[in-house]
């Protein structure tokens, strides 16, 4: 079997093992009572299980587990400490995730966990050496350099996934999108000899988006449990060790259209719609004297909702623009001589459009978040299920 044929598998075994965990730990999280409670800051309106981050987490070992037994797939192993670092990482990351859910951290500790999980990336060999400016050719970082980026880029993207999870299969959605991309790029790179066999990158991304596939189908509105912190940052430690070996260490290229924006420009693309949230909400509560972690309802998935989209709709709305932007970057993979501007120019009206003028757009009674107005006779109204610290419904 090629490669891809065992990266499939493991792809599989990742989706597998997410599905299989998450109901027990759905179960596990109702009888310990962690729940996530409605309050006027949150979507929901029914008390709802986490433990989606450790099914996560599980799908993640499993899949890692069955991909070092596979003989092909040894030299990402065999060659380095890096899969082990990223393991490591990621229990460090869930374990932060795990007790914000639990008792609210502050902003500064949760920074803290977050360079501590990028400072064993680093020891571990998982980082960027290099990047590609456009015009400028590429840039070799200093040993000193190094370190810094690699806490500054865990902690970007770590933080763009947690603020982009606000609606039911939002994140989950668009990291399988994002990451699904990045597999498929990075293997096209190896193929093409400009990334080495035993870069652990694809392995990474295409575990990232079996596990969110996995998790998905609990995941989406109404959402039966949801992935909290631990599952948020874990999904973003993976992405930004994936994009940093994928994107950081791509030989020169010249005279092929898509390596110009690769590779600095590759994980702006693939996960736009969640850094693109976090840039905004940073110069919005910076302008407003607040606090990055300061919670508000002027997310894109909020204004899409006042626009009068409903929650389905709107997640669905952000998955196309996450599948047209990676999209936008795998097409020249499959097409290298052809113009990827045109089609995908027409792709990003036609989005747009279906965004800012569908037909069912309605205005009245969104711009506050209220619920229509509730018609059914009071005896069949449904009454949000609260659990207490038992796992009971009170």
């Amino acid at each position: 079997m090629p490669p891809i044929g065992w990266y499939a598998l493991v792809f599989a075994v990742a989706i597998a093992a997410t599905a299989l965990a998450t109901w027990p730990a759905r179960t596990i999280a109702i009888k310990i009572g962690y729940v996530d409670i409605p309050s006027d800051r949150k979507m929901h309106d029914r008390a709802t299980p986490y433990g989606g981050g450790g099914a996560m987490f599980i799908g993640v070992c499993l899949a890692i587990a069955v991909a070092s037994l596979i003989p092909a797939l040894k030299p990402v192993f065999s060659q380095s400490s890096e899969v082990v670092g990223v393991l490591i990482a990621s229990a460090a990351i869930f374990l932060v995730g795990l007790i914000d859910d639990f008792r609210a951290m502050s902003a500064p500790a949760k920074i803290a966990g977050q360079v501590l999980a990028a400072s064993i990336l680093y020891f571990a060999g998982v980082t960027m050496y290099q990047f590609k400016l456009p015009f400028a050719g590429f840039v070799i970082l200093s040993p000193g350099m190094i370190p810094l980026i690699t806490a500054l880029w865990v902690v970007a993207l770590t933080n763009a996934i947690n603020l982009i999870d606000g609606l039911d299969g939002l994140a989950a959605g668009l990291v399988a999108i994002g990451a699904g991309a990045l597999a498929v790029y990075g293997l096209r790179l190896q193929e093409l000899g400009l990334l080495p066999a035993q870069n652990i990158g694809p392995l990474i991304a295409i575990t990232a988006c079996g596990v969110c596939l996995g998790f998905l189908p609990f995941n989406f509105h109404p959402a039966k449990i949801f992935m909290g912190d631990a599952g948020a940052l874990l999904l973003g430690l993976l992405m930004s060790a994936s994009t940093m070996v994928i994107g950081g260490r791509t030989a020169p290229a010249s005279g092929v259209t898509f390596f110009f924006f690769a590779p600095l420009f590759i994980p702006f693309f693939i996960l736009g719609v969640p850094l693109l949230d976090a840039l905004f909400a940073f110069v919005r509560r910076t302008a407003k004297g607040q606090g990055f972690s300061a919670p508000d309802k002027d997310h894109i998935h909020h204004r899409l909702l006042r626009l009068g989209h409903g929650h389905r709709r709107t997640v669905a709305i952000l998955w196309l623009w996450t599948a047209v932007l990676s999209g936008f970057i795998l097409y020249p993979l499959i097409r290298p001589k052809a113009n990827p501007f045109v089609p995908f120019g027409a792709l990003v009206l036609g989005v747009g459009l279906y965004t800012w003028f569908h037909p069912g757009l309605r205005r009245n009674g969104m711009d506050d978040f209220s619920d229509p107005v509730d018609t059914a006779p009071e005896g069949q109204k449904e009454v949000p299920v609260r659990f207490g610290v038992d796992g009971q419904e009170v």
